[in-house]
C-alpha cells in the first residue's frame, strides 16, 4: 500500500504517524524508536530543565537514528520562557518544530528564515485558520477524546477533522482517540493526511520513563476511566481518574482559581504518578483511547500491527 501523503513528503517519513509531545516522557529513546519505525518521533523541550539538557537529548536522538525527528514546545505553561530552548533546536538544525498551547506567533518569529517545518496543535477550526495565516506547514487537530490538554469546546475528532480539512489548505494531522490501524484509516477517510498519537505511545517498551504502573493502568482501564480536569480555569485536560484527580475536581467546584489548583496540577504532581506510580499523590494524562490499549509492545511491533491493519482495511475497501 502506498502511504504517501503531503505529510510524509513534507516530513520525509515513511508512514503518516507522529508521536505526541508527551510532557516528561518524550525523550530520545522513544523519539528515535518512532522515527526508526518510519514515523516522526519527538522530544518534549519544556519538560527539560535547561538548554544544555535539551541539546543532550537532541544529540542522543541523532546518535540513535538518521531519520527526521521533531522537538515539541508546550508554550502555554504560565509564561515560562521558551526562547533559550528554541535557540538550541535552531542551532542543532532540528528538522521539525511543533507547538502546543499558547500563542505560536513568537515561535514563528524566531523561526523566520530557518529551514525547519512548523506544525501547530489546535483544537478548533479558527485556531487552525490562524495557524495557517501565521505560516504553519501543517496543523495537528485534537478532538475532545484526546489525553492531556484539549480545546474548550467538546467537539469530537470525527466532527472536528473534516471541519478543519475544509477550512485550511495546509495538511491536517488528526489527533485524539487514535491508537491503531483502524484509527489511522478513519483519519485518512476524514481527509486528514496523517495522525498524531500520544497515549498509545506511552504504553510501549521504549517509553522508558513511564512507570510500569502507569502503563499497566493504560492496558487495564476502559475509556470510562478518564476525567477532564482544569475546565474551570479555561484549560481543560484529560487524565486518568484516580484519587488525585478527584481532589482536583473538588477544588474546582469550590474555588475554581489557578492559585487554588496550582499544587494539585503541577508538573511535580504529574511526575509523582508517571515516574513513581504513586496514584494517591499525583496524576497521569491519558485519552479515551486507553480503552483500546491491550498490551505494551515495542514501537516497531506497534507500527507493524497498525500498518497491517490499515492494509487489510484498504483491501476490504477496494473489493
Amino acid at each position: 500500500m502506498n502511504w504517501e501523503t503531503r505529510v510524509t513528503k513534507m516530513l520525509n517519513i515513511q508512514y503518516p504517524i507522529i508521536q505526541g509531545g508527551l510532557a516528561y516522557l518524550a525523550y530520545s529513546d522513544l523519539a528515535a524508536a518512532v522515527s526508526n519505525a518510519g514515523g516522526l518521533g519527538q522530544i518534549t523541550a519544556m519538560s527539560l530543565g535547561s538548554p544544555e539538557e535539551l541539546r543532550k537529548e537532541i544529540q542522543a536522538v541523532k546518535l540513535k537514528t538518521d531519520r527526521p525527528f521533531g522537538v515539541n514546545y508546550a508554550i502555554g505553561q504560565h509564561g515560562r520562557p521558551f526562547e533559550h530552548m528554541l535557540e538550541v533546536a535552531i542551532e542543532e538544525e532540528v528538522p521539525v518544530i511543533t507547538m502546543t498551547g499558547g500563542n505560536p506567533a513568537p515561535i514563528f518569529d524566531m523561526l523566520s528564515g530557518v529551514d525547519t517545518k512548523k506544525l501547530v496543535l489546535v483544537a478548533a477550526r479558527r485556531q487552525a485558520e490562524k495557524a495557517e495565516e501565521l505560516g504553519a506547514d501543517a496543523v495537528m487537530v485534537v478532538g475532545q477524546e484526546g489525553g492531556g490538554h484539549l480545546g474548550r469546546a467538546d467537539t469530537g475528532t470525527m466532527v472536528l477533522i473534516p471541519q478543519v480539512v475544509e477550512a485550511v489548505s495546509i495538511p491536517v494531522i488528526a489527533s485524539g482517540g487514535i491508537g491503531d490501524g483502524k484509527g489511522l484509516m478513519a483519519a485518512l477517510a476524514l481527509g486528514a493526511e496523517g495522525i498524531e498519537m500520544g497515549t498509545r505511545f506511552i504504553a510501549t517498551k521504549e517509553c522508558i520513563h513511564a512507570h510500569e504502573a502507569y502503563k499497566q493502568k493504560l492496558v487495564e482501564a476502559s475509556e470510562d476511566d478518564t476525567v477532564v480536569i482544569k475546565r474551570s480555569i479555561g484549560a481543560p485536560a484529560r487524565a486518568i481518574k484516580n484519587e488525585w484527580t478527584q481532589k482536583i475536581l473538588q477544588v474546582e467546584e469550590k474555588n475554581p482559581t489557578y492559585d487554588a489548583l496550582k499544587d494539585l496540577i503541577s508538573g511535580e504532581a504529574n511526575m509523582k504518578y508517571i515516574y513513581d506510580g504513586n496514584e494517591s499523590q499525583g496524576f497521569g494524562w491519558a485519552g479515551q483511547v486507553m480503552g483500546r490499549i491491550k498490551d505494551v509492545p515495542s514501537v516497531q511491533e506497534l507500527f507493524n500491527r497498525m500498518i497491517k491493519e490499515g492494509e487489510d482495511i484498504r483491501t476490504i475497501w477496494s473489493k
